[in-house]
């Protein structure tokens, strides 16, 4: 909501009436606790001279909300994808939406590689524009990522290596060094032999997997535990898991390793954390990536993606990164491919 903030205070000050549209969550249908109400009210915190009003539903609404609304009000549809239209990107409703307004500006640069109709369709109906965060996104991911100063190094983690497999198939030709840790790494653990005991994996990727050994960093110890709040964990190798025991975090020998690395580094980026983070005895790998990397003054940093932002929320001298990103998959993908489909529907 803050890193909105800039595009839509510019807005105002150019006399523009806002329609805001968002969304949360990934909602099958009209659920309440996917409302934007607390949106609605943390904007109203941000924006106290403008009256902020939620549209229960744009296509029922009395068109006088609309046509009467003056300039100290800013209007913010109800979530975007209560409307199964949305996600098909529908040619009708993306033209409902655009009957709203003069013109279409893109500020939501963690959705840009969803061709969806608030993103994508919506750009045929009207003159449109990107916003200030979405241009510094692009121009800070695409600089960092096609002129980056060497040696590069990688940092991935989080649940799924699905998600990041194309994506690291493109960094080993790219990159001089990629790490991994958090659940993925179990994949490449599991498709090296080891016993990775309950913790969590994709059985569909060891093959995948097994063929980039080698090619990237993996954990040598690991921090072993349950998920619940009190067990202690535990610190081994990777040839020590027994067949019960979940890895939930990088241990310190790997911690040392990265932070090694991370140190000899000019260009970094990072996706994803380190391990079960939300367990605070299990985001000790986290912070010592983190702490690695705010201490490498020396290199262009960039860090995104939904989870580990939410990891590092708390942590001091985020200025210290050079760009925080408030895209995951989008950040992912422009770092893959070069451009978005949210891109490519302004460009065109």
């Amino acid at each position: 909501i803050t890193a909105a903030l800039p595009t839509i205070n510019y807005l105002l000050k150019q006399q523009n009436k806002l329609i805001l549209i968002t969304h949360l969550g990934k909602p099958k249908q009209r659920e309440q606790k996917f409302s934007l109400k607390p949106v609605a009210d943390r904007l109203q915190q941000l924006l106290p001279e403008e009256k902020i009003i939620l549209v229960n539903d744009f296509l029922t609404a009395d068109h006088q909300i609309f046509s009467g609304q003056t300039d100290k009000e800013i209007l913010l549809l109800e979530n975007i994808r209560f409307y199964p239209e949305e996600k098909n990107n529908d040619p009708a409703f993306a033209k409902k939406l655009a009957t709203l307004a003069d013109a279409y500006v893109n500020d939501g640069f963690a959705v840009c590689h969803r061709p969806d109709a608030s993103v994508v369709g919506i750009t045929n109906y009207l003159p449109s524009y990107g916003g200030l965060l979405f241009k510094q996104e692009i121009e800070i991911i695409r600089k960092i990522t096609t002129q980056p100063a060497t040696p590069v190094v990688t940092i991935l983690g989080g649940a799924k290596i699905s998600t990041k497999i194309k994506l690291i198939e493109k960094l080993v030709t790219q990159a001089e060094h990629i790490l991994i840790g958090g659940a993925m790494a179990n994949d490449f653990l599991k498709a090296q032999g080891f016993e990775i005991g309950a913790s969590l994996y994709e059985p569909d990727y060891l093959s995948t997997a097994k063929n980039l050994i080698g090619k990237v960093i993996l954990p040598i110890d690991v921090r072993i535990g349950k998920t619940d709040e009190t067990q202690t964990p535990v610190i081994k190798k990777i040839t020590e898991i027994a067949a019960d025991e979940v890895i939930l975090d990088i241990g310190p020998e790997t911690e040392k390793m990265f932070g090694k690395i991370i140190s000899q580094a000019k260009t970094i980026i990072w996706n994803g954390p380190l391990g079960y983070f939300e367990n605070p005895l299990f985001s000790i790998g986290t912070k010592a990536v983190y702490q690695a990397i705010v201490t490498n003054t020396q290199a262009s940093s960039l860090v995104g993606g939904g989870d580990t932002l939410t990891a590092i929320k708390d942590f001091p001298q985020q200025d210290k990164i050079t760009h925080i990103s408030t895209g995951g998959g989008a950040m992912l993908e422009l770092l893959e491919q070069g451009t978005l489909p949210g891109i490519t529907a302004l460009e065109r």
